[in-house]
C-alpha cells in the first residue's frame, strides 16, 4: 500500500470518480479513480490537492481518493 499526493483534474458526481494528476508526474493523469463517499461533491473542485491510497502500486485502478484540501 502506498499513499501519494495529487491534484484533482476532474470529477464525475454521477459515478463518484475522479481524474487526478499524481504529484511528480507532469504528463500522466489517472482517470476513473474512486472517491471516498464521505467527501462532499461541493469539495471536489478542480485544482485542489488530494490524497490517494494505492492498494496495489502496480495497478492504478486500485487507488482511492481519500482526502482533499
Amino acid at each position: 500500500m502506498e499513499i501519494r499526493k495529487g491534484v484533482l483534474k476532474g470529477f464525475d458526481s454521477g459515478t463518484y470518480k475522479a481524474t487526478v494528476q499524481v504529484a511528480g508526474s507532469l504528463a500522466v493523469w489517472l482517470e476513473g479513480i474512486a472517491v471516498a463517499r464521505h467527501i462532499p461533491t461541493s469539495e471536489m473542485v478542480v485544482g485542489r490537492l488530494c490524497a490517494l491510497i494505492f492498494f496495489d502500486e502496480a495497478n492504478p485502478a486500485s487507488a482511492v481518493l481519500t482526502a482533499i484540501w
